[in-house]
């Protein structure tokens, strides 16, 4: 089993509520319940000395986000780290949106962080539809498809509650700050099929959950692709439609069919199976 670990990410879910932090901090909390010893260190507190002392002391690594670290010690990682990559986004990407290319394929010279990518043990990604971007545009084959993200089992109870909850008629449009989430599409539609529609803002994910659960369907037309999309595999395990596009990973995944307590017993397995794919790809 691996010893040390050092978890390196732009934020944490302690620093901010996004998706991905939640879905590393609970990859961290299980590993950490495994056995495993893991360190968590945002990526722009990380210097190059700090980077050699680790891996001269045998450590590995899981990279999360990692717009903020350095290029002398992302450079030092790839040449000289056992590492693997935790892919959330597209930061192989100058744009980091695939959306911006046909077909998703963006020209050589808009490639960035090649060789990080390819000198990893694994790049995890989301979904299958994550994977073929990514292979699209680095060509490698180190890449694996994790299928699901990772849920607490508070949170998990949470939306098994919710999935037991009646739904009424109204549609849910995530009031997200995020441009490219494109809530003004979403709320167009709705006006348009002439819906009733509920705008929920964003707060804690327990309060959040709690106020989406109750909608029957989720609206959501975001305008980059989804590498999986937590807000609608949440939506489904609490038993709701969705009115939603093909550039989401989640609706690509065999599961996808399932919603509600089915579902939540898919992702619940993930909370064994992920931290175990991480941990061979480590120690491989």
């Amino acid at each position: 089993m691996t010893e040390r670990i050092i978890f390196v990410a732009d934020f944490f879910a302690n620093q901010i509520k996004g998706g991905g932090e939640l879905n590393d901090w609970e990859l961290i909390s299980l590993l950490r319940d495994n056995g495993s010893e893991v360190e968590t260190w945002n990526s722009n507190q990380i210097r190059a000395d700090i980077v050699k002392k680790w891996i001269s002391s045998g450590c590995k690594f899981i990279i999360s986000n990692f717009v903020s670290l350095s290029g002398e010690c992302r450079d030092l990682i790839a040449e000289h780290g056992d590492y693997v990559i935790c892919e959330h986004d597209h930061k192989y990407l100058e744009s980091r949106n695939p959306m911006d290319y046909p077909d998703f394929k963006a020209p050589p010279d808009k490639i960035i962080n090649r060789e990080f990518y390819s000198n990893a043990k694994a790049v995890f990604c989301q979904s299958g539809f994550h994977v073929g971007i990514v292979r699209k545009n680095l060509e490698i084959d180190n890449l694996v498809n994790l299928s699901g993200n990772l849920w607490s089992n508070y949170h998990l109870e949470i939306l098994e509650d919710m999935s037991k909850v009646e739904k009424d008629d109204s549609y849910a449009v995530i009031n997200y700050p995020i441009p490219h989430k494109n809530v003004e599409e979403a709320i167009r539609y709705c006006k348009y099929k002439d819906l009733k529609f509920n705008i929920i803002d964003l707060c804690s994910p327990q309060d959040f959950l709690k106020k989406l659960g109750k909608n029957g369907t989720l609206v959501f037309f975001p305008q980059s692709p989804e590498t999986l999309s937590r807000i609608v595999v949440e939506s489904r395990m609490m038993g709701m439609k969705t009115r939603t596009t093909k550039n989401i990973g989640a609706v690509h995944e065999p599961w996808f069919a399932e919603k509600g307590i089915d579902l939540i017993k898919i992702m619940r397995e993930k909370r064994n199976s992920i931290p175990a794919l991480f941990l061979e790809k480590l120690d491989g």
